[in-house]
């Protein structure tokens, strides 16, 4: 029972592997092992060989200064980091609140074989993440120091603490992801939240890597007596990969038991948890006025709605949304300087400070695609908005708004921004203002007018018509195909006529493009529309 239970936790975690949604059938085995090649692969060659990279980095300088067990404790650390982070959410949805916890538990199988099964998926995808850290760390050290049997069974050991930290901080973090999760009751914006924190981290860290590496092996020396001072057990941690086997089999015996320890914990709440629902407070009725609105605003509310509450669209169709009200306190802040520089900088091209300033808020704009995917989101409830006594031109228009909206807000703001940072005449400043404003409008209408054109409405994830969809697709890259058409231009031969000149001609262009669009949505759009 326990190899079929984890058989099928490993079968859900790489259930697309195995299963093609957009045919609703089984993939062929060539397909399925093509897959899994390519994950092999990315995981391997990618972060593998980033890693790898990483350790020649460090290796080297650290050995050479007698100080290999800062390197094993730095890599290790990030092992375990880089592991658990890796697979905690998937300990919250496959630990602790997975969909087949009911029938699992309603069926002759002991609780501990259940948990034992999710243990084990937990352990090997927190492994999988861990050793694309450690197999690098451990083949450069014996490359570059030489390999000795009391090295390699240290590392070893090593390996399997990590591996096994990894596994208990997932189980207790996830643990904590899960009782947060019934305690919340719009999850959309924590999950977005996250995992933007997530990835300025990664750009942080990205971008200071080369500084910090140099920092820390210029000055080894003194970090490592700071360590040995204050964090005298991370010391010895970090001497476990040179060989120090009385240390790896202390800290391997500290390890397993913290582990029976958590295992007596998850074993005793683990019920509780699994069959919890959340939080429902006892409804009270309380009479309040409603105010009616019109068709235009309830179908407006209702596609705001299904935009905030998916984590997926916001994050993949929306970063625009966050990115503009940034690049405006960047305006305020050091936008007159920037500016100035710029025209100082490129003297041959007359008002480049403005041009460049527009081509930046057109460039930031196409990051949102709100539209693009709206149509094909109603799926197989598509007849829903085409049984309604509602023209299909105003369910178009409706989605359409809610990405002039979203977008055009902070845009207005960048705007305003822009007008206080820039140093030009009153025809350039009005240029500047109204050009990314009608670009905007421009976008919305041509995300929406792609929607129409290739909605896909069998998918069975949305993720599919969000991250897969070739309105998707289109809307992105010809968002930054259009943007360079309006930049190249200006570079070869544009910037004669003036920056002034130049954005009114483009602001013109918008306009009569964005009236073609919305004459295309009212007529053959609706007509396409009401025939998915």
């Amino acid at each position: 029972m326990l190899r079929v239970l984890v058989k099928k936790q490993l079968t859900e975690v790489f259930r697309s592997y195995f299963f093609n949604p957009k045919k609703n059938q089984m993939r062929s085995k060539g397909a399925i092992l093509l897959l899994f090649l390519l994950f092999f692969l990315l995981l391997a060659g990618v972060l593998g060989g980033m890693f790898t990279f990483l350790a020649l980095s460090l290796c080297p300088g650290l050995e050479a200064a007698g100080m290999g067990w800062l390197y094993f404790l730095l890599l290790s650390l990030l092992a375990i980091a880089f592991g658990t982070f890796g697979s905690v959410f998937n300990t919250f949805s496959g630990l602790y609140l997975p969909k087949d916890n009911d029938l699992l538990l309603s069926m002759p199988i002991p609780v501990r074989t259940i948990i034992l099964s999710r243990l084990i998926n937990v352990y090997l995808l927190g492994t999988m993440y861990s050793a694309a850290v450690l197999l690098p760390m451990m083949i450069v050290w014996w490359v570059t120091a030489g390999a000795t049997v009391s090295n390699v069974i240290c590392c070893v050991l090593l390996f399997f603490i990590v591996t096994f930290l990894v596994l208990i901080l997932s189980c207790l973090l996830g643990w904590v992801v899960a009782k947060v999760s019934l305690k919340l009751r719009n999850k959309s914006y924590i999950t977005v939240l996250i995992s933007l924190l997530l990835i300025g981290l990664y750009y942080f860290v990205y971008f200071k890597a080369a500084d910090l590496i140099r920092d820390l092996v210029e000055n080894a020396g003194r970090y490592g007596e700071k360590i040995r001072a204050s964090a005298y057990l991370l010391y010895r941690f970090g001497t476990i990969g040179e060989g120090n086997l009385p240390a790896a089999l202390i800290t391997a015996a500290a390890t397993a038991l913290v582990f029976v320890l958590v295992m007596l914990l998850l074993s005793k709440g683990f019920v509780k948890i699994a069959v919890s629902k959340g939080t429902v407070s006892k409804a009270r009725y309380r009479e309040r006025k409603t105010r009616a609105k019109s068709v235009f605003g309830a179908l407006l509310s209702k596609e705001l709605r299904r935009f905030t509450s998916s984590p997926v669209y916001m994050l993949n169709c929306g970063l625009g949304v966050l990115i503009l009200p940034a690049l405006g306190v960047l305006l305020l802040i050091r936008g007159r300087e920037i500016l100035t520089l710029l025209d100082a900088a490129v003297p041959g091209y007359p008002g480049f400070s403005v041009f460049i300033l527009s081509a930046a808020m057109i460039l930031v704009s196409t990051l949102n695609i709100i539209a693009a995917p709206s149509v094909s989101l109603e799926g197989k409830s598509i007849w829903i908005p085409q049984s309604l006594p509602v023209e299909p031109k105003t369910v178009l228009l409706s989605k359409c708004a809610v990405h002039l909206i979203l977008t055009g807000v902070p845009m207005l703001f960048v705007c305003v921004c822009a007008q206080i940072a820039v140093s030009a005449d009153a025809a350039g400043r009005l240029a500047l203002f109204f050009l990314p404003l009608i670009f905007t409008a421009f976008m919305a209408l041509f995300c929406t007018f792609l929607g129409v054109r290739h909605a896909r409405l069998n998918w069975t994830s949305e993720m599919m018509p969000v991250k897969q969809g070739a309105a998707v697709m289109i809307a992105l890259f010809g968002g930054w195909g259009i943007s360079a058409l309006y930049a190249v231009p200006f570079l070869l031969a544009g910037y004669r006529l003036g920056a002034p000149a130049y954005l009114a001609l483009w602001c013109a262009v918008y306009l009569i493009l964005s009236l073609l669009l919305l004459r295309w949505l009212g007529r053959r759009g609706a007509e396409t529309f009401s025939r998915l």
